[in-house]
């Protein structure tokens, strides 16, 4: 039953994320291949290709974008280049900047490279000039004028012997440099269009360039001169040639002359035979629709970027959409595939048998499946708008999902390879499909909801199509008129025998899914519904509106049965969770979890900057997944459980630690046992050792000895304990003890270089002067009391009295007549009134030393009546009279505070030795 028994959530922690690391820019791969390098905003991010992990990010100080960068050829040197003018120099591996200097451009710079040497580094400027540096000897080596408006392009000749550098600008032109001379020694002119990509042959003779003039040109460098120009029919953005050794008959290359691959404006990679001047291959991207070249805008599929791999025979491209591929050659098969931006997350689902990836839908037309253990993506096309929601079937193996382009798509996941495909489309609706749902018994059919006011019930077959094969065309069973309004969420119950929708209008239907009829209608919330959901296992649902209310209604009646309240904004999704017990909700501030019974908000989570607009949950009820408008996907671990592990182990490794500590006390090995108490991070245990310590024989020396022998660290901590303890009179001769070994054996320079030092010591000040001033009134006191033991004759007879319980000696005190006396104060001295009245204040001031100061009171009151005679009688307020007879009376004092009256007389026929029982008692 115990194992049986539910344990609430009670906190979640996010376990990984995947965040946007590449938004546009300059990228490059190490020379290793092992990382690739890319900018985001004020950032170079290293990403890890085998694990798809982000391991490095080298961000500015002063936050600038990064404008351009560089790695050295021996992958040592990173440069970065950002809108400050600054050029830094880092240790990319340690995250540390090594060295910045000024750029000397008056402008950003555009861009920048490296020699095959690693030591000069060519900067190009926007304002037309080129600067060449020694980054060993770290001096401006070249100034490089002549060229016309922004220098986008800079490369070196791979032969570092001809010392040319090859530049472009706007105009269009190739400029080649001779570095000896510091002069444009040719300019290679043949594109009308700016130029994006230059490449060089093994041997170095020969040239290729690129533009977006949908041509490359194949440059003698013997002559410097064109040998040819081949139409490419796309705006090329960049080109890389092939080397000779490997076979590439795959990719239509069958003699041995020099051929090129360029990547484009049209999304698809092609090998080109520079003697020929003609395509040898085209590569095809499955399931992509023809791309639209008409437009003016550039289609989301386009390549920005085309970098070698020539160590493991890979081409890695970059998309408009921000995408990194990585192919492998000669077949050009997809080996990895990863989004550096997301943009905005609409919808997000786990996907697999074991909850292996996650399926996305952002604000594209593309969904992306990622797969967790290595953040590798796949892409699907078949949309061709902006995907709006995705939901997954039981078993995981497939989903469905609906864009803006008034369809929806079946997808299947084969479980072996991990590939997803198209299997089955349907259109029909009149507007955009804004919501989906699959059956949840068997994969038998889909329910989707449109901003045409509609719902629609697609029956699947029994038998999809396989691999390669085109998908089915779905036809819908029923269609219904179900709001007035935009429908925002469908959902299937867990028997499959009844659907829940939310609109626009405000208001949630409850549907029979055999025939579509209307069952009920849920009225109550003041703006529209976003989501709603079935609870797994009660007759109950859940709504999420925009008026940031969550509301639970009962299916038999349809009345509302909670209420919940907390959001300030929005409430986007929700899911049950703790076999429906709790609720988790998203929305436009934020993630947060709710117990249904209590209506309690357990705990509120904020690790997304923009609206989450997806969660979902996995199967284990372990985990779960947030999306948000921020292009951030965060994962969420249950740690209730862990927690309540690590409490319970924390708790008995404490109480281990503690038999351990009084064992170390009993046995007198003070140093360890101080350790396990800093350990503990017990400040009472601590202050409990040391004054085990100072009560030896020899504890000053004990506690020196114990104190200089601890870590820098535990010192810390004996210093902070130390302030701590310094607040109370009851430890305060403690921390004075600690605070004066340690400033005894540790320079000033020691102390300031402790964690929060300065801050300490200052607490130290005001509470340390006020113990040096209630030790001074002591100190006081205790003269007034000397200076009356020694003023003072008393009268006596034969008798002795004894004036200490420790001293057995009998003194014989004259026994003259005595006259009545007076004892003025004198400046400094305070009757024992005032005493009083000065530790009341002292109380009032220090309530945590009350009780001390009762102590010391107590030991005041002691010594003076130890120093004192005692007499038998009743006393009252005022100066006590001894008269005839033995009796006590008591005449009360005119002025008490300011006079202390003392008599004494001796009785007749009385021994003149002295009875403790007859004489005078001193207040």
């Amino acid at each position: 039953m115990a194992g049986n028994t539910l344990l609430f959530k009670s906190n979640y922690a996010v376990s990984s994320k995947i965040e946007p690391f590449y938004k546009g820019g300059k990228v490059q791969i190490s020379h290793d291949e092992q990382y690739i390098f890319c900018t985001c905003g004020p950032r170079v991010n290293i990403l890890q290709i085998n694990t798809g992990k982000i391991v490095h990010s080298i961000e500015q100080d002063d936050q600038e974008d990064i404008t351009s960068f560089s790695l050295s050829p021996d992958d040592e040197m990173l440069v970065t280049a950002s809108r400050a003018l600054l050029l830094k120099q880092w240790d990319w591996k340690q995250e540390k900047c090594t060295r910045s200097w000024k750029a000397i451009h008056n402008v950003p710079v555009a861009s920048m490279t490296f020699d095959c040497t690693s030591t000069l580094l060519a900067t190009g400027g926007c304002d037309s000039t080129i600067k060449l540096w020694d980054v060993v000897k770290q001096y401006c080596t070249h100034n490089l004028k002549g060229s016309s408006g922004v220098v986008h392009l800079v490369e070196f000749h791979p032969d570092i012997s001809r010392l040319q550098l090859f530049s472009s600008s706007v105009d269009c032109g190739i400029r080649i440099w001779d570095l000896r001379t510091s002069k444009c020694i040719c300019i290679l002119e043949s594109h009308y269009s700016a130029i994006t990509s230059l490449a060089f042959s093994p041997d170095g003779q020969t040239l290729i360039s690129s533009g977006r003039d949908k041509i490359c040109s194949v440059w003698d460098l013997k002559e410097n001169a064109v040998k040819r120009t081949v139409p490419i029919y796309e705006a090329v953005e960049g080109v890389v040639v092939l080397p000779g050794k490997s076979d590439y008959s795959e990719m239509g290359v069958k003699g041995d002359g020099l051929h090129f691959v360029t990547a484009g404006s049209k999304g698809v990679l092609r090998v080109w035979d520079s003697k020929l001047a003609r395509c040898v291959f085209t590569q095809t991207l499955p399931d992509a629709p023809d791309l639209n070249t008409e437009d003016g805008d550039l289609d989301p599929r386009s390549l920005m970027h085309l970098l070698p791999m020539p160590q493991s025979n890979r081409l890695v491209t970059v998309t408009a959409e921000h995408n990194i591929l990585v192919y492998q050659m000669p077949d050009l098969t997809v080996q990895q595939q990863f989004v550096g931006y997301n943009d905005d997350i609409l919808d997000v689902k786990f996907l697999g048998k074991d909850d292996t990836h996650i399926v996305v839908a952002t604000n594209s037309s593309q969904l992306k499946v990622f797969e967790l253990a290595t953040s590798s993506c796949q892409i699907l096309y078949g949309h061709t708008d902006t995907i709006l929601s995705v939901d997954v079937f039981r078993k995981g193996s497939m989903f469905a999902s609906c864009a803006k382009d008034n369809s929806l798509r079946l997808w299947k996941m084969d479980p072996e390879s991990g590939r997803v495909h198209c299997v089955a489309q349907g259109s029909g609706h009149s507007n955009a499909v804004g919501t989906v749902a699959c059956s949840r018994l068997k994969k038998a059919f889909l329910v989707s909801g449109s901003q045409d006011c509609t719902i629609k019930v697609w029956d699947l077959p029994d038998l999809l199509p396989d691999v390669g094969c085109e998908p089915l065309s779905l036809t819908a069973r029923l269609t219904e008129k179900a709001h007035d309004k935009d429908v925002n969420s469908v959902t299937i119950s867990p028997n499959d025998k009844l659907l829940v929708s939310g609109s626009q209008d405000r208001t949630a239907k409850l549907w029979s899914l055999a025939d579509m009829s209307l069952l009920g209608v849920f009225r109550g919330h003041s703006r529209g519904i976003w989501c709603v959901q079935f609870s797994p296992v009660d007759q109950v649902l859940a709504t999420a509106s925009a008026d940031g209310c969550i509301k639970i209604w009962s299916i038999q009646d349809f009345s509302c049965l909670k209420t919940f309240e907390g959001h300030d904004a929005s409430v986007l999704k929700i899911i049950f969770v703790s076999r429906g017990t709790q609720l988790v909700s998203s929305g436009s501030d934020g993630l947060v979890k709710w117990t249904i019974k209590t209506n309690e908000c357990v705990k509120t989570f904020d690790a997304h900057q923009d609206k989450v607009w997806a969660l979902h949950g996995s199967r284990k009820d372990d985990l779960i997944v947030t999306g948000s408008a921020d292009s951030l996907i965060t994962f969420w671990k249950d740690v209730t459980e862990v927690e309540l592990a690590e409490e319970q182990a924390k708790q008995e490794e404490q109480v281990l630690k503690q038999q351990e500590l009084s064992n170390l006390l009993h046995e007198k090995k003070y140093l360890k046992a101080l350790g396990i108490a800093i350990s503990l991070d017990q400040p009472h245990t601590a202050l409990r050792v040391i004054r085990e310590i100072r009560q030896q024989e020899n504890g000053p020396q004990e506690l020196e000895k114990t104190l200089l022998k601890l870590r820098q660290d535990q010192k810390e901590s004996v210093l902070r304990y130390s302030v701590v303890w310094n607040t109370n009179s009851r430890s305060c001769l403690d921390a004075q003890a600690v605070l004066q070994v340690l400033l005894t054996h540790l320079s000033p320079e020691e102390i300031l270089q402790y964690q929060g030092a300065r801050t300490h010591l200052e607490g130290l000040i005001p509470y340390t002067e006020r113990h040096m001033q209630r030790i001074g009134r002591l100190l006081q006191s205790s003269m007034f009391l000397d200076y009356m033991w020694q003023k003072m004759r008393i009268t006596g007879g034969k008798d002795s009295v004894n004036l200490d319980e420790d001293d057995d000696s009998v003194d014989e005190m004259d026994t003259s007549p005595q006259s009545i006396f007076f004892i003025s104060k004198q400046p400094g001295d305070m009757t024992e009134i005032q005493v009083r009245e000065r530790q009341q204040e002292d109380e009032e001031e220090d309530p945590e030393g009350s009780e001390e100061k009762e102590e010391l009171l107590d030991e005041d009151e002691s010594v003076s009546k130890s120093k004192s005679a005692h007499v038998n009688g009743k006393k009252k307020n005022g100066v006590n009279t001894v008269v005839d007879g033995g009796q006590v009376f008591s005449e009360e004092s005119e002025d008490e505070e300011d006079v202390m009256e003392i008599t004494t007389k001796p009785l007749p026929n009385e021994s003149t030795v002295f009875d403790p029982s007859k004489t005078a008692n001193i207040r």
